[in-house]
């Protein structure tokens, strides 16, 4: 006979008030779990929106991820889309889905993650939603404050401008690589597609060095750069010699796997580093990557088309990809 509380056992209210039992609300949460919505502070009369939603078997994989693995990097991708408009989050909103049969220690495990990535940023969770789902899924909205600053869109980089990245490239698909051919080792590298690490302080930085554009590497550096060109109406035309220590650090996987490190470094998403276009030079914390031509939308790597296409699309290739 099996003794461990599942989901299913338990029921949502308990297993809700288990969550919500004994944490500690920043000062932006007025009103916390426990109503039917919760009052956050809006810091300067806006709010930041933003959300995104993990599903098992696409987006993580039980088999490699802890439940606080993909706790933290369901907060860390919502958190990055708010760094990307220059904003700080205040407040997360989780919808969870799960089947009866859930261990109800694993979604405290994933609570457990949420509230280890989003309490070092001054955010709460506040609230949210637990149901009965064939497969685990995982669904935020993220609220942030921009801090009296307007927001850091992807339309507005200018020809002779810069182009700068805060961040790691290539590293999350390096891992995914790593952790699908079943090779061991390279613990740092396997270790970043279960969690990214997005520069978070970086993206309300660049907003206050006056960035006039921004985007966070979710899909693949050539993809989200082609975003902010497409947006802007220019060109943009990346460096690769100023991409080599990414390359370096993915040369001794990319050797393991049998693969092109340059792929990752130019199509991997999922790291979530951030590329910012400045008028001048970049804040502490960038390094530059490229620069802004006049043009039409394009992304160019030393002056020429890039071989390595695309990134990731939702709805491409096989269901089960992660």
């Amino acid at each position: 006979m099996n003794d461990t509380p599942t989901l299913g056992g338990l029921g949502e209210f308990p297993m809700i008030a288990r969550l919500v039992t004994g944490r500690r609300q920043p000062a932006s949460t007025l009103l916390g779990p426990g109503d039917d919505a919760a009052v956050v502070r809006a810091g300067d009369g806006r709010i930041v929106v933003c959300t995104d939603m993990l599903v098992a078997g696409r987006h993580f994989r039980l088999d490699w991820s802890s439940p606080h693995d993909v706790g933290r990097k369901a907060i860390a991708v919502n958190a990055a889309d708010l760094a990307a408009m220059g904003a700080a989050p205040t407040a997360f909103v989780v919808g969870f889905g799960a089947p009866a049969h859930t261990p109800a220690a694993h979604l405290a495990e994933v609570a457990d993650g949420m509230w280890a990535e989003a309490e070092p940023l001054g955010a709460g969770i506040v609230g949210g939603d637990l149901v009965q789902a064939e497969r685990w899924v995982v669904s935020v909205a993220a609220l942030g404050d921009l801090s009296g600053r307007p927001p850091v869109r992807r339309v507005g980089a200018g020809a002779g401008a810069i182009v700068a990245v805060a961040g790691d490239l290539g590293r999350s698909a390096a891992g995914y690589a790593l952790w699908d051919k079943g090779i061991d080792g390279f613990d740092e590298l396997r270790r970043a597609h279960l969690v990214p690490r997005p520069p978070y302080r970086q993206g309300p930085a660049a907003a206050e060095a006056g960035a006039q554009a921004m985007i966070d590497v979710s899909d693949g550096l050539i993809a989200d750069v082609g975003h902010l060109a497409a947006a802007s109406g220019v060109d943009i035309d990346l460096a690769r010699a100023a991409l080599d220590d990414d390359h370096a650090a993915l040369r001794g996987a990319a050797a393991a796997v049998g693969a092109d490190a340059w792929t990752w470094v130019l199509g991997g998403g999922e790291d979530h580093a951030l590329v910012a276009v400045f008028a001048a030079a970049a804040p502490p914390g960038w390094r530059r990557i490229g620069v802004v031509r006049t043009g039409t939308g394009r992304v160019l790597l030393d002056g020429a088309t890039p071989t390595v296409a695309g990134g990731w699309q939702s709805f491409d290739g096989p269901d089960e990809r992660r």
